[in-house]
């Protein structure tokens, strides 16, 4: 997948088209959906990122929402601003052949959509799976999403040319405020994927396991139910390190996850990215500085990291 091209006018064209008939950007969880939609159902399904004549040089790029209690929001507002997320990479240079990925993380312990992921596109047809998404609005309420059913799912279904053949991560931000589950249980693994785990996976290893493939953050919205909460900061920083990212105004989420790949592709510091910012008229300079300072100031360290013997495969590099 990910064929085509992103079109700023045929985004706005459809913006209009859905203010005169008055048709939500969430057409499917408006409508009064309860399930997941067919074209993000993760049972038996691989997403792939990959190469072709057109994209020569794919760069695999997920972004996944808690969309769980008061996180729900959090999709239409980046909905609202993919036309800056996707300028500030194509026009900035930042990646100049996205393949991006839209998804949903719920509770597999009681919610009826715990697991939604889009497939890797390059054209408006990533806008057509941000549509899909059902913003169930559930969760458990005891601080703890299945986040670590995500991250298996991102580990073990996804195929990404930029990792296969070139050994380049892809980038996972995934959006949210609480902590993963301890381990990937065997029964919902089978039950919203599909398949059949011999054990259930502790989430540390299943971490491990996800960062050989992508270079992985955890966004904090302040304004969320446990923006700031400390357990929830320290259960991310433990595997992640700096790229835990506390993030003080959800409207600047599409220009922080822009910048973000910026830095990482070693295209910008931050001066420039909140120069390129500024250039646009986006008022959320502030707020992604704020965001970005440590983790800007932090980039090039590295840690070995050696996966551990019953995952298989080389070792690999995580920047924590």
């Amino acid at each position: 997948m990910g064929s085509g091209r992103w079109s700023t006018d045929v985004y706005s064209a459809a913006a209009r088209f859905r203010a005169a008939s008055g048709t939500s950007a969430f057409a499917y969880s408006d409508s009064g959906a309860t399930r997941v939609h067919p074209a993000l159902d993760p049972r038996d399904a691989i997403r792939e990122s990959r190469d072709s004549a057109e994209h020569p040089r794919s760069l695999a790029i997920a972004v996944l929402f808690d969309v769980t209690g008061s996180m729900r929001h959090v999709p239409r507002a980046l909905q609202a601003k993919l036309p800056q997320l996707l300028g500030l990479l194509l026009r900035q240079g930042y990646a100049e052949h996205p393949q991006i990925m839209f998804g949903a993380i719920g509770d597999a312990t009681c919610d009826r959509a715990p697991l939604q992921v889009g497939q890797f596109e390059s054209d408006n047809r990533m806008d057509d799976d941000l549509g899909r998404i059902l913003l169930e609005g559930g969760g458990g309420g005891q601080k703890t999403e299945s986040y670590e059913l995500a991250m298996y799912f991102m580990a073990r279904h996804i195929s990404i040319d930029c990792h296969e053949k070139r050994g380049k991560r892809g980038y996972l931000f995934i959006i949210g405020d609480e902590m993963a589950y301890p381990r990937v249980k065997r029964g919902e693994a089978r039950q919203v994927i599909g398949d059949r785990l011999q054990a259930d996976v502790p989430t540390s290893v299943m971490t491990a396991e996800l960062l050989r493939k992508w270079d992985t953050y955890y966004i904090l919205p302040a304004a969320a139910s446990y923006g700031g909460d400390a357990d929830v900061l320290a259960s991310w920083r433990a595997p992640l390190g700096q790229n835990v990212i506390q993030l003080a105004d959800t409207d600047a989420v599409c220009e922080t996850i822009a910048l973000t790949i910026g830095l990482g592709e070693d295209v910008i510091d931050l001066d420039a990215g909140l120069d390129h910012l500024s250039d646009m008229g986006s008022a959320a300079g502030g707020t992604v500085s704020t965001a970005l300072a440590t983790m800007s100031a932090g980039r090039g360290a590295l840690t070995i990291a050696t996966p551990p013997a019953d995952l298989g495969g080389p070792s690999g590099n995580s920047r924590l």
